[in-house]
C-alpha cells in the first residue's frame, strides 16, 4: 500500500491563498509548488484508497491520471471568469463506466467523491446529475423498485452519518411519465443520488484520512451499488 501523509497546513494555506489570489499569473509563479502540495499528495492519497476500494467495493476504482478532476475551471458558459478552482477533488468510477460526471457525460455510474477545501472538505458517494437516459434509468427502476431504495436510504448506517439525499435541482412535481401521486414520488422527483458528509481540516491533516473516508465509503455501498446496478454495471467480490 502507498504511504499517504495526510495533507499539509501548507495544502490548505495554498487553496486559501488562491482564493485571495485567483489569476493565471499568480498560479503561474507557483505552479511548482501547486504539484508539490497538492497534486502529488492527492495522487498518493488516490492510489491508497484504490487499493482499499480492491478490497471493500472492487467494482469501483481509483487511477492517479484519471480520478483527479483539473484545478482549472470551464469558464465558457460562466459569469464568474476565474480561471481556477480554489478547491482539490476526486472521483472513483465504477470500472465499467465513463469517468466523467454531469449531465453531458455519457455511460456514466455512481461512484464516490472526495473534495478538499479549507473548512469545507467533504466526502460524497452516489451519482450527481446523470444524463438524461441515466436518470431515466434509475427512475424507472424506483418506479418498480422503490421501495429498497427507500429502506436502504433509512438504515441507521448511512441516515445517521449522511441524512438525507442532496436536494440540489429536485422537483417540484413529478417527472414527466409518471403519475403525479405515485408512492415513491418523493424519490422520482430527485435528479441528483448523492449523500455527503463534512471532513474536518484536522482529519485531512491526517495520514489516517484513507482509513477514515474507507469507513465512508463502505457505508455508502449499499446506495452506490443499488444505483448501478440499474444503470447496469454489477457489483463484484473480486478484481
Amino acid at each position: 500500500m502507498t504511504i499517504f501523509p495526510g495533507f499539509t497546513p501548507e495544502a490548505l494555506a495554498f487553496l486559501r491563498q488562491l482564493k485571495r489570489n485567483n489569476d493565471r499569473e499568480w498560479f503561474k509563479a507557483r505552479k511548482a509548488q501547486f504539484d508539490a502540495l497538492l497534486l502529488r499528495p492527492m495522487q498518493l492519497f488516490v492510489e491508497e484508497m484504490d487499493v482499499r476500494l480492491a478490497r471493500a467495493v472492487p467494482e469501483i476504482h481509483g487511477s492517479p491520471k484519471r480520478s483527479i478532476f483539473r484545478i482549472y475551471r470551464d469558464t465558457r458558459f460562466s459569469k464568474d471568469k476565474s480561471p481556477y478552482k480554489t478547491h482539490l477533488a476526486c472521483w472513483f468510477p465504477h470500472r465499467r463506466a465513463s469517468h466523467g460526471v454531469g449531465t453531458e457525460t455519457h455511460g456514466a455510474g455512481a461512484g464516490y467523491y472526495f473534495h478538499l477545501e479549507p473548512r469545507a472538505s467533504i466526502v460524497a458517494g452516489g451519482i450527481w446529475m446523470p444524463s438524461r437516459p441515466a436518470l431515466g434509468a434509475i427512475r424507472d427502476r424506483i418506479a418498480e423498485r422503490g421501495g429498497e431504495l427507500a429502506r436502504l436510504l433509512r438504515a441507521r448506517a448511512l441516515s445517521a452519518r449522511f441524512g438525507e439525499l442532496s436536494r440540489e435541482g429536485k422537483l417540484t412535481r413529478s417527472p414527466r411519465g409518471y403519475p403525479a401521486d405515485h408512492r415513491h414520488g418523493d424519490l422520482l422527483r430527485h435528479v441528483s443520488f448523492t449523500l455527503s458528509a463534512p471532513v474536518d481540516d484536522d482529519e485531512v491533516l491526517s495520514a489516517e484520512l484513507p482509513r477514515r473516508v474507507e469507513r465512508d465509503f463502505v457505508a455508502m455501498r449499499p446506495l452506490v451499488r443499488w444505483l448501478n446496478d440499474a444503470l447496469g454495471y454489477p457489483a463484484s467480490s473480486s478484481r
